[in-house]
């Protein structure tokens, strides 16, 4: 069983990371390419533009932001790809660059694939 975890794109790589997937839909600002040790940019699987906007990091908006994103997940096609990610690892790090740690699109990403991959 693959371990999922999540990371700030800012935080140094460790070598615990496993295999490092960017799951934002825009590349963090402050960071070049080569220091972000990404060992993939799944933007398409991030929250829609509308729905990133919609957000904007409101807190009051969280728990629906929560809900359409994983309404959004449920539609995503590349969601396949990281569950394919998921078969090739033991520890999958979901990165991420909003600066709130516990309301992130990479914390409903990571619940979904928990979920998702405990039904597979």
């Amino acid at each position: 069983m693959t371990v999922i975890r999540i990371k700030r794109i800012y935080e140094p790589p460790e070598t615990s990371d496993g295999k490092r997937l960017l799951v934002d839909r825009l590349w963090p600002r402050g960071i070049a390419r080569e220091a972000a040790h990404i060992d993939a940019w799944i933007k398409d699987v991030a929250p829609s533009d509308a729905l990133r906007r919609w957000y904007s990091h409101d807190l009051q908006k969280w728990p629906e932001f929560r809900a359409r994103y994983l309404a959004e997940l449920q539609q995503n096609s590349t969601v396949a790809e990281l569950h394919h990610h998921l078969q090739q690892t033991k520890t999958l790090t979901l990165l991420y660059a909003a600066k709130d740690a516990e309301h992130n699109n990479a914390v409903v990403l990571c619940e979904f694939l928990k979920s998702h991959s405990r039904s597979r």
